[in-house]
């Protein structure tokens, strides 16, 4: 199997997440991953929770990596802090605490790991097989 892998470093800015949403998507269509899929919205997303925690909670510099192959993307983020992750839940009106929680739910596995003097975070997005076209006169499949 056959892996591409594409990084940008981060600096310890909230205004690198930014910077890293509009790499992401650069790199995703280069991937064949068109800005009209949802997996790549889905990706931005997770991209840009993963670099905010990185940015925000560490002050640390951090690497994105997006890893393209087997069928998915695998994106992490590395920093030099060696505190692990920590998922918070959200009350109400909260206007942070939900990263984790989001990364949780979008993606199809995650985890973190150490990693040299700091740690990386992950996620994995497996992208669905292309849908055959239904035959004219033929019953609608429904997936569950």
């Amino acid at each position: 199997m056959q892996v591409l892998q594409v990084q940008l470093e981060v600096g310890p800015d909230p205004a690198e997440v930014g910077r890293a949403r509009r790499w992401a998507r650069s790199r995703l269509a280069g991937s064949g991953i068109g800005d009209d899929e949802p997996l790549a919205d889905t990706l931005v997303l997770l991209i840009s929770e993963l670099v905010t925690n990185a940015v925000v909670h560490t002050g640390c510099p951090a690497v994105l990596r997006m890893l393209f192959g087997g069928g998915g993307v695998r994106v992490e983020v590395a920093d030099t802090s060696e505190r692990p992750p920590k998922p918070r839940h959200a009350e109400g009106d909260d206007t942070n605490g939900r990263g984790l929680e989001l990364v949780e739910g979008l993606a199809d596995r995650w985890g973190w790991e150490r990693e040299g003097a700091g740690k990386s975070i992950w996620c994995e997005v497996d992208r669905a097989p292309a849908e055959e076209p239904l035959a004219q006169g033929s019953p609608s499949r429904v997936h569950c």
